[in-house]
């Protein structure tokens, strides 16, 4: 009887321990930055994690802006030496509407910009965290700690950038293209796939189609449209994002 037990506990202890290393191990490492549309109360970065089967660091923060993940850079704060290491994608939805592809005040490397940054020059401010970024992945060559010592790339930055939830921002969306197209880098269009447009109104309403799906409201050149979509995992917006986040980074995201 004395063994039947103790091979049952040791059963129970061994699938304890395969439940926690299923639990932490995933397929990919995905970071967000962001305000309030990319904070955790939304939920669409975590169910497209869930989907990709990926971890998702999400370190949005409500009230924040570009200038704000800039300044967590410099600190050291948005992501540990180890993260870097791990990340397979960097998102960035910082999507105020202003323009962030102005080239007339940047720099030509990230060091060259003072700081810490305020909220004068969002291009800038985009401007330092792409290129630290892509630096700091490249430096990774040169680090004896890291499994990218002595490649000839570093490790190879996926940054990724997305719109705003609709398209009523269109100094932003129309910049952040501008942006997508100079360095190359993927977009998430939540705008043109998000199922409405600002060119129609409502056929019922007589409004914007964003109102609907939003829990308060923002005036855009005379225009009233939704503001901050309706949280939590049973928000058809929030799923919508999610969907078309995770079939975006689908084919981004490197085989493994």
């Amino acid at each position: 009887m004395k063994r039947i037990l103790i091979v049952l506990v040791l059963l129970q202890l061994s699938l304890n321990l395969f439940a926690v290393e299923k639990d932490s191990t995933y397929r990919y490492t995905i970071l967000l930055t962001g305000a309030s549309f990319a904070s955790p109360q939304n939920t669409w970065f975590e169910m497209g994690c869930r989907k990709l089967d990926a971890r998702p660091l999400n370190r949005a923060v409500g009230g924040e802006a570009i200038a704000n993940t800039a300044n967590r850079m410099k600190d050291g704060t948005l992501y540990s030496v180890k993260e870097l290491e791990d990340l397979d994608a960097f998102v960035i939805m910082q999507v105020h509407n202003k323009d962030v592809f102005d080239e007339s005040h940047l720099l030509t490397k990230y060091t060259d910009y003072p700081t810490p940054f305020n909220r004068d020059n969002y291009a800038m401010a985009f401007d330092y965290v792409i290129k630290r970024y892509l630096s700091e992945c490249y430096e990774l060559r040169n680090n004896p700690q890291s499994r990218y010592y002595g490649t000839p790339a570093g490790k190879l930055a996926l940054i990724v950038l997305c719109t705003d939830w609709h398209d009523g921002r269109k100094i932003y969306n129309s910049s952040v293209r501008k942006l997508v197209d100079k360095w190359g880098l993927p977009l998430i269009e939540f705008d043109k796939n998000i199922g409405f447009s600002d060119k129609m109104l409502h056929p019922v309403t007589g409004q914007q189609t964003s109102l609907l799906y939003a829990k308060d409201t923002q005036m855009i050149d005379g225009v009233k449209y939704g503001w901050h979509p309706v949280r939590g995992e049973q928000s058809y917006i929030q799923q919508r994002m999610a969907a078309i986040f995770a079939d975006m980074m689908d084919k981004l995201l490197p085989l493994k």
